[in-house]
């Protein structure tokens, strides 16, 4: 087990390097962030010596270096538009971020999977029959489409729940409803396929032959080795999570690391951006080990000792 996570945290932090090196080679490409900062007709000299203090100006290899070297310190660097750091400003709008997707997370795994599996052993029933259409339009529908659906209906219409704002149960119901749904969808049919697949297998068929409850059936046998899938499906959904808080946050005006990215793109506020992608990135990669775990918990057969699985 040890040997197992040790290989796994230097995978983790090849990802990183990697993720790194992408957004900060992608980033220049977006434009001159000096632009954005200064009135429009500012002289061209004045222009430089900000660029010369921002270090802009300096030579793409060497900008490179001084971040790779700030990223192994734990400097991100410093915020062009805000003037402060960038993991600073970063971990001070995370919580927000983390009460939104553990929200949302925990209303795709409670609607999605019992859905699923209703639908699974109920085949071809009412349950199914209803159940389908909903995973085909969750899937279907965008998450911006699904908030401004919901804020016209639930907030304007209805007057039920606030449309923005942070803080209060009220104002988390409408934005994690809308970055839980495309995952519920998804959580809902990889849980009614496996569950199908389960159920046409020999075991299931010999245990029925042998009387035994249906209930346990299901219960002691066909959710436990349902349950890989299950789990591997809703570790990729963290990556569809931390993708749908930019645009949820930005339609609810919630104050999480999904605005704050928004917001550093449209100023090319590098060293923000970059922070935020590599935070998410942590996230995304530690919930893979968390899973890799879990595996071996769900089923003894699969051996964490064999890293080159």
């Amino acid at each position: 087990m040890t040997r197992f996570i040790a290989v796994r945290l230097l995978q983790a932090v090849i990802v990183l390097w990697g993720v790194s090196t992408l957004v900060f080679a992608i980033s220049r490409l977006s434009g001159d962030p000096v632009a954005l900062m200064v009135p429009q007709g500012t002289p061209p000299d004045v222009m430089a010596r900000m660029r010369h203090t921002l270090g802009l100006d300096l030579p793409v290899y060497e900008q490179y270096g001084r971040f790779l070297w700030g990223l192994l310190r734990g400097d991100l660097g410093t915020s062009y538009v805000q003037d402060a750091p960038a993991l600073r400003l970063v971990l001070q709008r995370l919580p927000y971020t983390a009460e939104l997707g553990v929200a949302a997370f925990g209303l795709a795994l409670a609607a999605g999977v019992p859905l699923g599996v209703a639908a699974g052993i109920g085949r071809g029933g009412w349950v199914d029959r209803a159940a389908l259409p909903f995973m085909l339009i969750g899937q279907a529908m965008p998450s911006f489409w699904t908030g401004l659906l919901l804020i016209l209906v639930v907030s304007v219409d209805w007057r039920l729940l606030p449309s923005s704002g942070s803080g209060s149960l009220a104002t988390l119901i409408l934005p994690a409803v809308t970055l839980a749904w495309l995952s519920l969808a998804t959580i809902a049919r990889m849980s009614r396929a496996a569950v199908l697949e389960e159920l046409d297998k020999d075991y299931v068929r010999t245990a029925r032959a042998k009387g035994v409850a249906p209930r346990r059936v299901i219960l002691r046998h066909v959710l436990r080795n349902a349950a890989l899938p299950i789990v591997t499906v809703a570790t990729l959904d963290i990556a569809n999570l931390l993708g749908g808080v930019v645009t949820t946050e930005s339609i609810f005006a919630w104050p999480g690391i999904g605005r704050l990215a928004l917001e550093a793109i449209q100023s090319r506020d590098y060293t923000v951006v970059q922070a935020v992608v590599l935070v998410g990135t942590a996230v995304f990669v530690l919930a893979s080990v968390v899973t890799d775990v879990l595996y071996g918990v769900i089923d003894p057969r699969i051996e964490l000792g064999d890293v080159s699985a």
